[in-house]
């Protein structure tokens, strides 16, 4: 596995994010950090103001 395929993804949130991850829905945390071994794949997140730094994504708060 290349640094590449690896991802993480952190909340800045107050409240919890969901996302899609293989076809089903999982919760990241307000202020909570994970990261995904197969990069974005089969990721799906929903519009929100995110800022992407190499593979890092910081989930802001939702598109207004």
């Amino acid at each position: 596995m290349t640094k590449a395929e690896k991802i993480t993804i952190r909340s800045d949130r107050t409240t919890d994010y969901k996302f899609t991850y293989r076809g089903e829905e999982q919760i990241l945390g307000a202020g909570k950090i994970i990261s995904i071994a197969n990069g974005l794949n089969d990721v799906v997140l929903p519009t929100c103001a995110m800022k992407i730094m190499n593979n890092l994504i910081v989930i802001k708060d939702d598109v207004k």
